[in-house]
C-alpha cells in the first residue's frame, strides 16, 4: 500500500516516526513485531532522514527476549541495506545492527543476517565494479586463516574495512558498558567486523589493543572470550612487526595480566613461520625482570604461563632458540607461593619445551641451563634482602632440577657463602637454610648427585654453618640455629661426613654444638644430641680431659629435659660416651667424674617414662665396664630409695655375670 503512495506519503512519513517509537516497547511481541515491520516500510517509502531517529530504538530490540522480534529487526535492516535509497550515507550505522544477528542464539535468525549478508555484498560489489576490479581480478586468498570460518565475500570485507573507521570507536565504547549484555553483544561484533576487516586492522591498532586490555579484564566471562577471539585475528592478519611491537611496547609501562592475554591471543593466531623472526624479541621481553617479576598474583602468573605455553604451540621446534628465556618465566612462576595446580601446569609446560626439542624429560632442560640458570639468579646476590624474588627462584632451581643440582655445585655453593654470612638478613638467611636443608635429606639425589659434593664439605662447614651457630639474640637468628645444627645433622645422617672429616671439623664445631643442646627450640637440642653422639662414635677416642668433662657435664642436663624425645637422645649419647672413655688414655683421671656420672644415672632411673629407663639402664650398663666396684658401691647406697628398685637388681645382676665372665 505504501509502495503505491510513495510520491505522496513521502511528506507525511516523519509524522509516523514517534508514535510508531512510542510503541515498539509495548508489552505484547505481537505488536513489537507490527511496529518495526511498520517503521521499515515507514522509513523505506518515506524519508530516509528518520534513519536516525530510529537506529537505537531498533539497536535495543536485537535484545529483545523473543526470538520472533529480533527476526523482524533483522529482515527490516537487511531490507533498507539492500534497497534504502540513501543506504550509502547509512552503511557504518546499519552494518553493525545486521551483523549482531551473526550471533543470535537462535540459528534460523543468524541464517536470515547471513542471507542478507551475502546478497549486500554481492549488490555492493556489482554497484562498485569499477573500483574493485584490481582486486576481483588479482586478489590472492591468505595462506593462513582461521579454522573452520568461511571467509566473507569480497563486497562484504570492502564494506566494512571502509566503514570500520566510522564504526570502531562507538563499538570500543560499548564494549565497557556498564551493562552487561551491550558489552557481551559489542564483543561478538567486534569479532565479526575484524574477520572481514583483515589486513585493515592495522591502521587501527592502538584504538584496538587499548579496548582489548581493558576488556580482557571483564568480570564477564564471554566478554574476555569474545575479546580474546577477537586478538587471535590481529595475529591472524596484521604483521607481527606492528602488532608485537605495539604490545611488548606496553610492557614498558606496568604490564597488566590483560596484555599478556591479548599477547598470549596474538601469538595463537600467528602463522609459525611469520612469528619465527621475532621469537628472540619475545623471549627476551618475557623474561624481563620487569614483566616476569611485576607482580605474585596468581592470575598474572597464569596468563604469563598461558603465553609460554602458545608460543611453544605454535613455533614448536623453533622455540630451542628462546629455550633458555622461557625456562627463565617458568622458573619465576614456579617460584612463587600459589596452589600446587599452578605447579603442575609448569611442569607440564617444562615437559612440552622439553619434548618440542626431543629431550626426554624437563631435567634435561635444567642439565641444558643449569649453569646459564644459577649464574641469572646469582648476579645480585650480593644485595639480596628476604625479599628479593632470586631466592624463591633459587629454590625453585635448586629443588625442582632434582640431580642436575649436583653438576653446578660451584655456582650454587658460592652463593649461600656469599648470603649465609652473619650480617646478611637474618630473614634470608633462614630461606636459604630450609633450601639447603632439604637437598640434603636425600643429597644422593640431588647436590651429590655426581659425587663432587665432598670437595665442598670444608666450605659448607667452616664458612656456611659454623659462622651461623653463634649465638645471636632473637626468635630469627634461633631458627636460623636451628636449620644449621639440621644441615650439619644431615650431613652426618647421610654419612657424607666421614670420620676423616669430622676430625678436622670437630675443635671448631663442638663448642657451638653443645651450645645448641641449651636451645629454647627442642629439635635444636634434639640434634644437637644427636650430632654429639655422632662426633663421639666417629672420633671421641681422640677427645682429651678437657673434652670429655665438657660433654657430659652438657649431655647429663639434658636428662632433666621436658621432652621425652631429648632425654632419649641424651642416654645413647652418654653410652657412647662411655664408650670412647673405655678406650681412651685418659680413663684412669676421669675416675672421680664417672663416680659423679654413675650417682645422677641411678636417679634418673627414676624417669617417669619407661622408655627413658631403659636407655638409662643401657647407659650404665655400658658404663659398668669402667669402674664396676664403685657402681655398685653406688647402687647399693640408693636402691633402698628407688620407686622401682628392680633396674637396680638388674644393673647389680650384670656387673656380677660380667665379672663372672671375665
Amino acid at each position: 500500500c505504501l509502495s503505491a503512495l510513495t510520491e505522496h506519503f513521502h511528506m507525511q512519513s516523519e509524522s509516523l516516526i514517534k508514535p510508531l517509537m512510542q510503541t515498539i516497547s509495548h508489552q505484547h511481541y505481537r505488536v513489537r513485531v507490527d511496529v518495526i515491520q511498520a517503521t521499515g516500510a515507514v522509513i523505506q517509502f518515506g524519508n530516509g532522514k528518520s534513519v536516525d531517529d530510529v537506529l537505537s530504538h531498533l539497536a535495543q530490540r536485537l535484545f529483545d527476549e523473543i526470538p520472533k522480534v529480533r527476526h523482524a529487526v533483522t529482515t527490516v535492516i537487511g531490507e533498507w541495506l539492500l534497497h534504502l535509497r540513501d543506504r550509502y550515507s547509512y552503511f557504518h550505522k546499519l552494518i553493525p545492527l545486521l551483523l549482531g544477528s551473526f550471533t543470535d542464539e537462535i540459528p534460523e535468525n543468524t541464517k536470515l543476517a547471513w542471507t542478507y549478508w551475502e546478497k549486500i555484498g554481492l549488490q555492493w560489489e556489482k554497484e562498485n565494479e569499477e573500483d574493485l576490479k584490481d582486486k576481483m581480478d588479482f586478489s590472492v586468498s591468505p595462506s593462513h586463516y582461521p579454522k573452520g570460518v568461511t571467509r566473507p565475500g569480497l563486497g562484504c570485507r570492502e564494506l566494512v574495512s571502509r566503514n570500520l573507521s566510522k564504526i570502531l570507536p562507538g563499538l570500543c565504547h560499548d564494549i565497557t558498558d556498564w551493562v552487561e549484555s551491550t558489552r557481551i553483544k559489542a564483543s561478538q561484533l567486534l569479532y565479526t567486523l575484524l574477520l572481514h576487516a583483515e589486513d585493515y586492522i592495522t591502521q587501527h591498532m592502538e584504538l584496538l589493543l587499548r579496548t582489548l586490555y581493558q576488556a580482557c579484564l571483564d568480570e564477564e566471562s564471554d566478554v574476555v572470550k569474545n575479546c580474546v577471539k577477537a586478538a587471535e585475528l590481529i595475529g591472524t592478519f596484521v604483521s607481527p612487526k606492528v602488532s608485537l611491537r605495539l604490545i611488548t611496547s606496553a610492557f614498558g609501562k606496568t604490564p597488566k595480566p590483560s596484555c599478556i592475554m591479548v599477547l598470549t591471543a596474538v601469538i595463537r593466531g600467528s602463522p609459525k613461520e611469520v612469528l619465527q623472526p621475532h621469537l628472540t624479541d619475545l623471549g627476551n621481553t618475557l623474561s624481563q625482570a620487569g614483566v616476569c617479576q611485576r607482580s605474585e598474583e596468581v592470575f598474572y602468573m597464569e596468563q604469563l604461563l598461558c603465553c609460554v605455553q602458545a608460543l611453544i604451540e605454535v613455533c614448536q621446534e623453533d622455540c630451542k632458540e628462546i629455550s633458555l628465556q622461557l625456562m627463565k618465566v617458568l622458573v619465576t612462576i614456579m617460584a612463587i607461593p600459589s596452589s600446587q595446580d599452578l605447579k603442575e601446569k609448569v611442569e607440564e609446560t617444562m615437559s612440552s619445551l622439553a619434548e618440542v626439542q626431543q629431550l626426554d624429560s624437563f631435567l634435561y632442560l635444567y642439565k641444558q641451563h643449569i649453569i646459564e640458570l644459577m649464574e641469572w639468579v646469582s648476579v645480585s646476590c650480593e644485595c639480596w634482602t628476604c625479599y628479593s624474588p632470586e631466592i624463591l627462584q633459587l629454590d625453585a632451581i635448586a629443588t625442582h632440577s632434582g640431580p642436575v643440582i649436583g653438576e653446578a655445585l660451584n655456582n650454587f655453593i658460592l652463593i649461600l657463602k656469599t648470603c649465609l654470612q652473619p650480617n646478611k638478613d637474618p630473614q634470608m638467611r633462614l630461606k636459604l637454610f630450609t633450601v639447603l636443608s632439604q637437598l640434603l635429606q636425600k643429597p644422593s639425589e640431588t647436590v651429590n648427585s655426581q659425587g663432587l659434593f665432598p670437595s665442598y664439605l670444608e666450605t659448607v662447614i667452616k664458612d656456611i654453618l659454623a659462622p651461623n651457630l653463634q649465638w645471636h639474640a632473637g626468635r630469627t637468628a634461633a631458627a636460623i640455629r636451628t636449620t644449621a645444627v639440621s644441615c650439619l645433622w644431615a650431613l652426618l645422617h647421610c654419612e657424607m661426613l666421614s670420620p676423616k672429616e669430622i676430625l678436622k671439623v670437630k675443635d671448631g664445631l663442638m663448642p657451638q654444638i653443645i651450645a645448641a643442646m641449651d636451645e629454647d627450640s627442642k629439635i635444636t637440642r634434639l640434634l644437637a644430641c644427636r650430632i654429639v653422639s655422632g662426633f663421639l662414635k666417629a672420633c671421641g677416642r681422640q677427645f682429651d680431659e678437657d673434652k670429655f668433662i665438657k660433654t657430659y657435664t652438657e649431655v647429663l642436663k639434658r636428662l632433666d629435659d621436658a621432652s621425652c624425645d631429648v632425654r632419649l637422645a641424651a642416654a645413647h649419647t652418654l653410652t657412647n660416651w662411655f664408650k670412647c672413655l673405655k678406650d681412651s688414655d685418659v680413663k684412669s683421671a676421669m675416675e672421680s667424674h664417672i663416680e659423679f656420672l654413675y650417682q645422677e644415672l641411678l636417679i634418673h632411673l627414676d624417669d617417669p617414662d619407661e622408655n627413658i629407663q631403659n636407655a638409662v639402664l643401657e647407659v650404665l650398663k655400658e658404663g659398668s665396664t669402667l669402674y664396676p666396684e664403685v657402681l655398685v658401691r653406688e647402687i647399693e647406697g640408693v636402691v633402698h630409695k628407688h620407686q622401682t628398685p628392680v633396674y637396680c637388681n638388674q644393673l647389680l645382676h650384670h656387673i656380677q655375670s660380667a665379672k663372672e665372665s671375665a
